[in-house]
């Protein structure tokens, strides 16, 4: 029998059964006493637990992941760490794998799989907006409700795991939808959970991976060097705009791929919408913290089927695709080095001409001024700003990934900051770097009630905002102590930056010191009991001590600690127990004598001859039989000590030797005496 079964976790989370086993943890089915519910338990196996770097890190983000609230993701209501168990403790969830589910139904209609992918994408999408990346996104980690919604599972122990960095047996199941950068070991970001759900798109539309081999390393080696077959010629219902979608979230290339999920969710609703649409997808340009300066990028826009946009072409001959791709890059250094000559000479030909007021522009028949003052941005909407008109088309704005900030004095969209101030005379083209506001940064506040306070305050410190924590503690009988009884402000209010929160903070049920009782009468005990929330029981008993109806004694103890609403045992006298005296008269003495004290009287025996009572026999008692006595009062039994003991006859006198003397004839007259 599993070790687990029975046990209670935390003094709450009695785990009742087995439900499922991963790689590396074994989920249970459990029942939460405090909020009386069924849960899922997730125990890490002890295969990890001497490992206390992994337990940290299993413990620290698994919190990360329970400040997370979106309808597609299972909610982590717990998270605990015990000297022999780390565990965390989810929702249950009544329903089946997404890979059970295509187990079952084989490849998926094309609606199914859109329905399913944009609720995987919305689940992620929350995630990424909280720099919780998943790391293995998988049809095993999707759950299929019976109302045909969708959840996320397992992001704490998918990041944990991804921290190994190996491919095992137990991978294998993973590696399939395993992203390029992660089967090298690079660095991964949001971009490796867009690869996976195009993997798991790819297997809802035609019943199997892109990819497949006997090991691991051979699978992950086609993630990073291989040319899937287009999902087309394995499923030729497959509509062309949900294809294109499918190849582009899985592209290898990191600056071909979707760059972010809220993307590729756009390009799902307007292949919703219409379904024969068909896109045109252009590389990312480097970002600007790679050292290039580059201007804004523009998403590019949906292109309707009626202009025939050239689509993109996925090779399966990968011989093909790299002479294609050499020839590209030859092609592109070109085109590179050409631009670059023609830079040169323009920059040279400005600082020969630099005395001239005016130089040669890029339109036929204008001019562009020597130098030119920079406008003054700062407190202007972005967006509004009248970039091909002057002043401002001499310059070139640029807006990067680190140009969108918080900030509280200014509204979302206006800039609030350019790298060259106003005034300044500049060469045309000059390149000017915009810091452009957010807004006041704010986010909904947790439910965190029945969390931990260590899970409450590790929550609101992920959320970055600089908050103010402050913990007030209260007496609970709901709440156990140390979790968390309400907070202010309630939840899913928002919060903005720096802003004070309180956590009120469960004591327990408020403990509550007995009071001394003894010689109280049973009504003054009941009323100073019932003043201090306490309530009562009540035994009687005898005492030759206390008067009756007054308590002899009480459980708890006086200065005993309870909690509010504890029952205290009050014995109350019924006063001095009394004896009814049996009748022992005519029992022998011994037996007599044993079964008054059995009674608790003591004993004491007369003895008395009797001619008519046998000896030993008691002849009479006091007090007499029916009596009503204490106990430890006397009684005398009067025994029969036999008959009295005859008196003896003398005996007769030796007879003489001579005869006596005879008497005579006639006895004397007394009156005659003399």
């Amino acid at each position: 029998m599993d070790k687990y079964i029975g046990r209670l976790l935390d003094e709450r989370y009695e785990i009742l059964e087995i439900i499922g086993v991963g790689g590396m943890a074994v989920v249970y089915k459990a029942m939460d006493h405090c909020l009386n519910r069924l849960v899922a338990v997730k125990i890490l196996k002890d295969d990890y637990t001497n490992d206390a770097d992994l337990r940290r890190r299993f413990h620290n983000e698994s919190q990360a992941v329970a400040m997370m609230s979106h309808p597609n993701i299972v909610s982590v209501y717990d998270v605990s760490r015990n000297e022999d168990v780390d565990f965390i403790v989810m929702e249950l969830i009544d329903g089946i794998t997404l890979k059970q589910y295509m187990e079952k139904k084989g490849p998926l209609s094309w609606r199914e799989c859109l329905h399913f992918a944009m609720q995987i994408g919305k689940a992620l999408e929350h995630a990424h907006s909280r720099n919780i990346i998943h790391r293995d996104i998988k049809p095993h980690n999707v759950m299929i409700l019976k109302d045909g919604s969708v959840k996320v599972a397992d992001f704490g122990i998918a990041r944990v795991a991804s921290a190994q960095n190996t491919l095992t047996k137990e991978a294998l199941g993973s590696v399939h939808y395993i992203s390029p950068e992660q089967a090298k070991g690079a660095h991964v970001d949001n971009r490796t959970d867009i690869y996976s759900l195009g993997v798991v798109m790819y297997e809802m539309l035609t019943g199997r991976p892109p990819y497949d081999g006997e090991t691991p390393v051979s699978v992950a080696i086609q993630h990073i060097n291989g040319t899937p077959l287009a999902p087309s010629l394995l499923n030729s219902e497959i509509p062309t705009g949900l294809e294109q979608i499918t190849m582009h979230a899985m592209c290898s290339d990191l600056n071909i791929r979707y760059a972010s999920v809220t993307d590729m969710l756009q390009d799902m609703e307007e292949f919703r919408k219409d379904p024969t649409i068909r896109f045109t997808f252009l590389p990312a340009r480097p970002s600007a913290n790679t050292g290039s300066r580059v201007q804004p990028l523009v998403r590019p826009q949906t292109v309707p089927i009626r202009e025939e946009p050239k689509q993109i072409e996925y090779e399966t001959d990968p011989e093909d695709r790299r002479r294609k791709l050499l020839i590209g890059a030859a092609v592109g250094l070109g085109v590179a080095a050409l631009l670059v000559l023609i830079f040169l000479v323009v920059r040279f030909a400005g600082r020969k001409d630099s005395e001239e007021t005016s130089l040669p522009s890029e339109a036929a028949g204008t001019t562009l001024p020597a130098e030119v003052r920079v406008p003054g941005l700062i407190g202007s909407i972005y967006s509004d700003v009248p970039k091909d008109q002057e002043p401002f088309k001499y310059f070139t704005f640029v807006v990067d990934g680190n140009s969108y900030q918080y900030n509280d004095a200014y509204p979302d969209g206006v800039i609030f900051d350019q790298s060259i101030s106003e005034g300044q005379l500049v060469a045309p083209g000059t390149e000017i770097y915009l810091s452009i506001s957010m807004g006041e940064r704010t986010d909904n506040m947790p439910d965190l009630t029945r969390y931990s306070l260590e899970n409450a305050q590790f929550q609101l410190k992920a959320m970055d905002l600089n908050l103010t924590v402050l913990t007030e503690p209260e007496y609970s009988d709901e709440v156990k102590e140390n979790f968390v009884i309400r907070t202010d402000p309630v939840a899913q209010s928002t919060l903005k930056e720096g802003q004070v929160v309180t956590i009120y903070v469960s004591l327990g049920r408020e403990r509550i010191e007995v009071p001394n009782l003894a010689n109280y009468t049973l009504a003054d005990a009941q009323q100073s009991l019932k003043e201090k929330d306490l309530r009562y029981s009540i035994v009687e008993e005898y005492s030759n001590s206390v008067t009756p109806g007054c308590v002899i004694s009480q459980s708890p103890a006086p200065e005993t600690e309870v909690e509010r609403n504890s029952v205290v045992t009050l014995t109350v006298s019924k006063g001095k127990q009394m004896v009814q005296v049996v009748s022992v008269v005519g029992m022998e003495q011994t037996a007599a004598r044993a079964m008054l004290e059995a009674r608790g009287l003591v004993v004491n025996i007369a003895w008395e001859n009797s001619e008519t009572v046998l000896s030993g026999q008691v002849i009479r008692q006091s007090p007499g039989a029916n009596a009503e006595v204490a106990p430890g009062t006397v009684v005398t039994l009067t025994a029969s000590a036999g008959p009295a003991p005859r008196p003896t006859e003398p005996d007769p006198p030796a007879p003489s030797e001579e005869p006596a003397p005879e008497p005579s004839q006639e006895a004397p007259d007394e009156s005659d005496a003399p």
